[in-house]
C-alpha cells in the first residue's frame, strides 16, 4: 500500500518541522499535534515514518536490538556476538484508543505458559515501536494511566514491566506522536508538559491552497504509484538530509551564551519546572544539525522555543494555546543583552570573560561566533523544492515558511 509522500503535503510547516526535529534527535520528546478533523495530521505522521533510515536489527530478536550495541537487558538476550542480523524499514506502530495496558506494555505469554509450563514475556506495542515511530491518534481520549505509561517509557527510553509474575525491562526508544482534536477534550496539563513539542494545525482559508490540496489528493488516489514516483526525488533528498543530520547531531555545540538565552526565555514565560529548558536545548541542537551547522545559534533557539513553549504557558484550562511571536522576539532580545551572570553583572569580582569563548558579554558579540551567517536558516527546504517535480503549484500559494521547514506550500495538508 502506497503512502502519501511527505514532500507532497501542502503546508503545515510547523508540523513537518516538529516531526523532522524529532526524527533527527528523538530525545526532543515527541510531538503533540492539535487540530481540527481532516487536516492531514495522520497523513503527515505516516509519511514521515517512510523517510526514516532503515534499521539493522539482530535476526530473531523481538525487541529490535542493534547488532552494533545490543541491549544487555534484552529479554531475548544475551545475544551471541556471531548472531546474524537483517535490515528492515523503521516501523510505524499505532496505538488504538481502546488498547489495554497488556497490549501496550506486554503480558505473560499464555501459549508458552500452557504448553511448556514456563513464565515468558509477550512483548507489547512499546517493544514493537523501539527505534521506530509510535503514533497515538486521539491521544486525549486515551485513559490517563496508559498515557502515563506511554510518556514514562518515551522519557526514559525503557519500558519496565512488573505483572503476572514476570519482571522485564527492555529498550523502548521511539519517536512519539500524538494527535488530538481539541473539540473532543483536552489533555491534563501534567500530560501536556510531557510532550516535547506541540503544534496547532488548521485547514487553509486560501482558495488556491485548498484547490491544490484536493488536486494532489485526487491525483494520489487515481494513481498512487505514478504520484509517488513524481515525488521520489524530493523524498530521497529529505531522507538523505535526515540521515546526515542524525550523524551530525552528536557533534553540534551548544554555546553557553545560547544556553543562557534558553534559560532566560523560559524564565520570561514563567514555565513550570525545567523540562522546557531541556526540550528547547535538544530541539535547538536538532535544528542546527538539520540546517547543517556545527553550533547552535539564536535562530535555532527561536525555532525550538516557538514549538516547545505554547502548550507549557497555559495557566487555565480555558486559555488558548499558542505564543505571541513579538513577545518571543522581545524575550530573546532581552536575553541576549543580559551579562553572563545576570542583569546585575558578574559576581564575586570575576570579569565577563571568565566563562571562556562561549561565555558572552552584555554586548552579545560572542554570540556571533558559532553562527553560519545571516542566511543559515533562511528557508533550507528550498534546496529540496528544487528537486521536487511539483504538479501545477498555484502562483499565490507559497508563503514564507518557518526556518528549516520541509517542502510544500502553506495551508492544509492532503487529507
Amino acid at each position: 500500500m502506497s503512502t502519501f509522500p511527505f514532500s507532497a503535503v501542502v503546508g503545515h510547516d510547523d508540523l513537518r518541522l516538529a516531526l523532522l526535529l524529532n526524527a533527527v534527535h528523538p530525545g526532543v520528546g515527541g510531538v503533540l499535534v492539535r487540530g481540527e478533523k481532516g487536516t492531514a495530521k495522520s497523513t503527515a505522521v505516516r509519511a514521515l515514518a517512510a523517510l526514516l533510515p532503515r534499521l539493522h536489527v539482530l535476526a530473531g530478536c523481538r525487541f529490535s536490538c542493534d547488532p552494533a550495541a545490543p541491549d544487555p537487558e534484552c529479554p531475548d538476550g544475551p545475544h551471541a556476538t556471531t548472531a546474524g542480523h537483517e535490515t528492515r524499514a523503521a516501523r510505524l506502530v499505532e496505538l488504538p484508543v481502546g488498547a489495554t495496558e497488556d497490549r501496550l506494555v506486554g503480558s505473560l505469554d499464555l501459549e508458552r505458559a500452557l504448553s511448556e509450563g514456563v513464565r515468558a514475556y509477550q512483548p507489547g506495542l512499546l517493544a514493537d515501536a523501539h527505534r521506530g515511530v509510535l503514533y497515538v491518534d486521539e491521544v486525549n481520549l486515551l485513559h490517563d494511566h496508559l498515557v502515563d505509561l506511554l510518556l514514562d517509557a518515551a522519557a526514559m527510553g525503557r519500558a519496565h514491566v512488573e505483572r503476572d509474575g514476570v519482571s522485564v525491562s527492555h529498550a523502548a526508544r521511539f519517536l512519539l506522536v500524538g494527535t488530538m482534536n481539541p473539540e473532543e477534550g483536552e489533555l491534563r496539563p501534567q500530560l501536556l508538559d510531557r510532550f516535547g513539542l506541540a503544534v496547532e494545525v488548521r485547514a487553509a482559508r486560501d482558495v488556491a491552497t485548498r484547490v491544490e490540496v484536493v488536486r494532489r489528493r485526487l491525483a494520489f488516489e487515481a494513481d498512487p504509484v505514478a504520484f509517488t514516483a513524481a515525488w521520489r526525488d524530493a523524498e530521497s533528498a529529505t531522507a538523505e538530509r535526515i540521515a546526515a543530520a542524525r550523524a551530525r547531531v552528536g557533534s553540534v555545540v551548544l554555546p553557553d551564551a545560547e544556553l543562557r538565552r534558553i534559560a532566560a526565555v523560559c524564565a520570561a514565560f514563567d514555565v513550570d519546572g525545567m523540562r522546557a529548558d531541556l526540550v528547547i536545548a535538544r530541539a535547538a541542537v536538532a535544528h542546527a544539525a538539520w540546517r547543517g551547522a556545527d553550533a547552535v545559534a539564536e535562530e535555532d533557539v527561536r525555532v525550538a522555543a516557538r514549538l516547545a513553549l505554547p502548550h507549557r504557558r497555559r495557566r487555565d484550562p480555558f486559555d488558548e494555546p499558542g505564543i505571541d511571536d513579538d513577545a518571543l522576539d522581545e524575550a530573546l532580545r532581552e536575553a541576549g543583552q543580559q551579562p553572563p551572570d545576570g542583569p546585575d553583572g558578574p559576581d564575586d569580582g570575576e570579569g565577563p570573560d571568565d566563562d571562556g569563548p562561549g561565555g558572552g558579554g552584555s554586548d552579545g558579540a560572542p554570540d556571533d561566533g558559532p553562527r553560519t551567517g545571516g542566511d543559515a536558516t533562511a528557508d533550507p527546504p528550498q534546496a529540496e523544492d528544487a528537486t521536487a517535480p511539483e504538479p501545477s503549484q498555484p502562483d499565490g500559494e507559497r508563503q514564507p515558511a518557518p526556518s528549516g521547514a520541509a517542502p510544500g506550500g502553506d495551508g492544509s495538508g492532503a487529507v
